[in-house]
């Protein structure tokens, strides 16, 4: 019996746990000034993270989805991208989104309710946060067709967790970006839990990184809490998706260090165990003494740009704050050029409801 195929899953870590390094970093990802723009872009997303999660618990925005302990693989996920590549974020990719222009004020004006935080003044051609789980990736998928066509050298990058990526709309975008060879990179965040589900039970697949193997993708695992592994491993698919050689999908290692989101309480199916566990291998830990070991990093630099953090936070969070709520007819305004009768019905109610 011959064998038809064989296939490898590469996997990429730079830095240990402890900060010391794991192999030889490549140069460009490892450059000592973009590492720390870098880590600095984490602590003012751990900052802002922080922040939200208080203000919700005040009763000042609706339920959150945190990205506490992600900072590393979303903020080197936004920092490979260009200007003029699009982003198909699903609901957390927060620092992703920073680095590409969005606002924290939008982010805040999403999930106090208000649609207004979807419409990014910055970047415009990147997609709205997606709720409904993995169906970003076949707006993608469709965004890398249409470079394609137009031959354009632009790319789209997507990003759903670990239980996404077993959702058919995850693997229809990896076929399809497969088939028509596209620029199109698949970002699997394996964080450990679809909500209450862990990884084991929701897939029986030795790697995540492999459901690309089956649309013809490079495919790639690496460490998410790694900034270094995560630069070099979006840099391959980046420049593949540049050249015409393909989509990739990649899958980063990483922990949700927080719940769900605020309307959750993994403390009642998790054990406490593992997520101390976590708390030793989060992606701060490792840069943070990296950058210190190599002299590009200390402990006032630190307090002086946390401060700065806090300052900048606090404005964003009073510019939400401050924002004047839309009228209750906007929800009707919107829909269509020309407003069906009985939605013409509704409208009217809720303007006679409000006027009471």
């Amino acid at each position: 019996m011959s064998t038809v195929a064989t296939f490898d899953i590469e996997y990429l870590q730079y830095l240990k746990p402890d900060g010391t390094l794991a192999a030889e970093p490549p140069a460009e990802a490892a450059e000592p000034k973009r590492l720390v723009a870098l880590f600095k872009e984490m602590l003012f997303l751990r900052v802002f993270d922080e922040k939200a999660v208080k203000l919700q618990r005040t009763g000042k925005l609706g339920t959150y989805a945190s990205c506490l302990g992600h900072e590393a693989t979303h903020v080197g996920i936004g920092a490979s991208m260009k200007p003029e590549d699009v982003f198909a974020p699903s609901y957390r990719e927060y620092g992703a989104q920073f680095h590409r222009g969005v606002h924290p004020r939008e982010v805040l004006m999403y999930w106090g309710g208000d649609e207004r935080g979807n419409d990014f003044e910055i970047p415009k051609n990147d997609y709205p946060w997606c709720v409904p789980i993995a169906t970003q990736c076949l707006y993608a998928a469709g965004a890398a067709l249409s470079f394609k066509l137009r031959g354009q050298k632009r790319i789209a990058v997507t990003c759903c967790g670990d239980g996404g990526s077993s959702k058919t709309d995850t693997y229809a975008a990896i076929n399809s970006a497969g088939a028509y060879t596209l620029p199109f990179i698949q970002c699997i965040v394996n964080n450990g839990w679809a909500i209450s589900v862990p990884r084991h039970a929701q897939t029986g697949a030795q790697t995540l990184a492999q459901k690309g193997i089956a649309g013809g993708l490079y495919c790639l695992q690496v460490d998410g809490n790694d900034m270094i592994a995560v630069l070099e491993g979006m840099r391959r698919a980046t420049e593949r998706a540049r050249n015409g050689e393909g989509a990739s999908c990649i899958e980063f290692m990483t922990y949700r260090l927080s719940d769900h989101t605020t309307a959750d309480d993994a403390r009642r199916y998790r054990p406490d165990e593992q997520v101390k566990d976590a708390w030793e291998r989060e992606p701060f830990i490792r840069l943070r003494q990296y950058l210190s070991d190599n002299g590009h990093w200390d402990e006032a630099t630190e307090k002086a740009w946390l401060v700065e953090c806090a300052t900048r936070v606090d404005a964003e969070v009073n510019a939400y704050l401050e924002s004047k709520p839309q009228p209750v007819e906007s929800m009707f305004d919107y829909l269509y050029a020309e407003l069906p009768a009985d939605l013409e019905q509704q409208r009217a109610a809720a303007l006679a409801r409000e006027a009471k």
